[in-house]
């Protein structure tokens, strides 16, 4: 229905139009607005597609920050009805699992940016701390990403007992502790280097090793290695 009201893409000059460019010229020679604008294909009443596109970018900062826009925070968004979202969602959900296949074809620190950003798509958008485990083989490649505790993250509410039999479930070698700060501060507290300490301790019990512990938000992934806290 929305193509009925409001300018969608066929309503644009031919020359102008981001599916014939992109045939044309390649995806390349699109500017993001465009690119959203080919997934939206309608606007809304009074609103071009295309400024609709510029306006989702705007509000969330681009699309490296709609990429690690969550489901929910979508709805908020006027006239972007079930389908759009759906799509907007898919194509993020898409990025997180060809992030998930490189990291599981490749060795982790070949790709340290990768890790950032798949950290940063899974867990970066979400409003409540979630912590997670990226389970390793032996050369360090991702064989497994888990979200195992949910809320306010002390040593009391992350059992160690659980992370060390899932580990040994999926006969992981070493392993990458990850939890968000919806605050958007990606700056370890005293709490998560004394959690980071307890869990390492643990672990080594089984002969699995902590690599690192990210804190994550929607825009930066701090690694506590890097720090010198681990």
């Amino acid at each position: 229905m929305d193509g009925l009201v409001t300018p969608g893409l066929k309503g644009l000059p031919s020359d102008s139009r981001p599916r014939e460019k992109l045939l044309a010229r390649g995806p390349g020679a699109l500017s993001d607005g465009e690119l959203l604008a080919l997934l939206l294909r309608t606007g809304i009443a009074g609103k071009h597609v295309l400024q609709l596109a510029q306006e989702l970018l705007d509000r969330f900062g681009g699309i490296g920050g709609l990429l690690h826009t969550g489901a929910d925070a979508l709805k908020a968004v006027k006239g972007l009805g079930p389908a759009k979202r759906a799509e907007v969602v898919a194509v993020l959900e898409l990025a997180r699992r060809a992030l998930a296949q490189e990291l599981q074809q490749k060795t982790l620190f070949e790709s340290p940016q990768a890790v950032r950003d798949y950290l940063q798509l899974q867990l970066g958008a979400r409003p409540h701390e979630v912590f997670a485990v990226l389970f390793l083989d032996s050369q360090n490649r991702l064989i497994a990403l888990e979200e195992l505790f949910r809320g306010t993250l002390t040593q009391a509410s992350v059992y160690p007992r659980e992370i060390v039999l899932r580990a040994l479930h999926h006969h992981a070698s070493a392993v990458l502790l990850a939890h968000n700060h919806p605050s958007g501060v990606a700056e370890p507290s005293r709490a998560d280097v004394d959690l980071t300490h307890t869990l390492r301790s643990a672990l080594a019990l089984v002969d699995v090793r902590v690599l690192d512990h990210f804190i994550v938000t929607r825009d930066h992934a701090a690694s506590m290695a890097e720090l010198g806290l681990l």
